[in-house]
């Protein structure tokens, strides 16, 4: 494949052409050329876009699909070419597929089914058998096999010393732990976060507490234990606050933001919509806020969709009833512009690559075509017709976004939406 990407700015802190408005000449999937006005004597194929911007391609460090088991929600194939349309060139698998992704063969299954793709495919294998919280699962075998962390999604251990066991075992080679935090008997049966808002509605209250006990705790077996944790979703002021402190004490420690509560606040409940139903719930817009104040000043290391695809049956139903999860692929790039500037979204859209162990390709001559395409100034209202999920559980429609994703180029693919 030849092609030549016409009046691009790259959005790349790491590339020599960082901010400049440049031709990419592609080879074969390599950067070949880099420069302004390239010729084209042997008329080769172009692409041009107005406001046209490429970075490096995205990553999304929780993903969920469904296939094996709930193909009705998503399957790999389809999930994987919403990812690319969406701008995202990696992204990491959560286990809760059944059966669940605790072994070395179900890691291959995943692996086998996403084979050949443009967006790659990285499984997180369940740290604990049938993501069950009792016994270990076979983290070597997955690691070996290519599973990239080990966390049970939406989960969290109940059982400490398993956990502080789990941080020793992956030392041995060099393994992410991910730990979903919820005290899950304070959590009880709350299905909102506990406040105003669930008050007013009648709804079960989930309080900031649930989340920054089981934080706190966490933490403390990471100082013991040493290792790398990764604490995914975080969603209140004070959680921000302990993972700062936690990093200036020097702990291997990362976390993520999901995009919904960046955007949203607890206030979306007003009409019982479970579409806004998530774990963890949406929160005040004071917690918001000062996520939002985390990614700026680097507390905070990653933003990912946290898409969860769940079927019309899970959703349409009472709301203390419905399941968790919405998808959030295709209106990450567009809500995030909405609240956060350029150059920070790309940075944490990218930055999670090297957490997870993923290579890194930066812009540059010699490098491989790891791209994404987008316009950051387009503005639209995000509609069902922008879903390209199997399932349409979006907290975001209706909602006005900014930009629009044009495309990836990876793998030797282009891939346009």
């Amino acid at each position: 494949m030849k092609l030549i990407i016409r009046d691009a700015k790259i959005i790349d802190s790491q590339s020599p052409f960082h901010n400049k408005t440049v031709d990419i000449l592609i080879v074969d999937g390599l950067i070949e050329k880099i420069g302004t006005s390239l010729p084209n004597s042997e008329a080769v194929e172009e692409l041009k876009f107005d406001n046209l911007h490429v970075s490096q391609g995205w990553f999304d460090s929780s993903v969920s699909l469904g296939e094996p088991g709930f193909e009705d929600r998503e399957t790999i194939a389809n999930g994987l070419s919403t990812a690319a349309k969406s701008g995202f060139t990696a992204i990491a698998l959560q286990p809760n597929s059944y059966p669940i992704i605790d072994n070395q063969s179900q890691v291959n299954f995943v692996l086998n089914k996403a084979s050949g793709f443009a967006t790659q495919l990285y499984p997180i294998g369940a740290l604990t058998k049938e993501s069950a919280g009792k016994d270990m699962a076979e983290l070597f075998d997955m690691k070996k096999a290519g599973a990239i962390a080990f966390g049970d999604y939406n989960k969290s251990l109940d059982n400490a010393n398993l956990l502080k066991i789990a941080l020793q075992y992956v030392q041995d080679f060099d393994g992410l732990t991910i730990a979903f935090s919820q005290d899950e008997n304070i959590k009880g049966n709350g299905v909102a976060n506990e406040g105003i808002v669930s008050t007013r509605l009648g709804l079960k209250g989930n309080p900031n507490l649930a989340e920054e006990l089981q934080i706190a705790r966490n933490l403390f077996l990471l100082e013991y234990t040493g290792g790398k944790l990764h604490i995914p979703t975080v969603s209140t002021k004070k959680s921000v606050q302990l993972i700062k402190d936690a990093k200036s004490n020097g702990l291997n420690v990362s976390c993520s933001v999901a995009v919904h509560h960046l955007v949203l606040t607890d206030e979306k409940l007003e009409g019982f919509d479970t579409r806004f139903k998530v774990s963890p719930p949406l929160r005040t817009d004071s917690d918001r806020k000062a996520l939002l104040k985390g990614i700026k000043d680097g507390t905070i290391d990653m933003i990912t969709s946290d898409h969860n695809p769940i079927d019309i049956e899970h959703k349409k139903m009472e709301f203390d009833g419905a399941k968790n999860g919405t998808i959030g692929l295709e209106s990450a790039f567009g809500a995030l512009m909405t609240v956060l500037p350029l150059e920070v979204v790309v940075d944490k859209l990218t930055s999670g690559k090297a957490r997870f162990g993923i290579e890194i390709q930066t812009i540059n001559e010699g490098s491989k075509a790891n791209m994404t395409l987008f316009n950051p100034k387009s503005k639209s209202v995000f509609t069902k017709v922008n879903i390209l999920s199997k399932s349409k559980n979006s907290a975001f429609l209706g909602t006005e976004i900014q930009g629009k994703v044009h495309g990836i180029l990876n793998q030797g693919q282009l891939i346009l939406a």
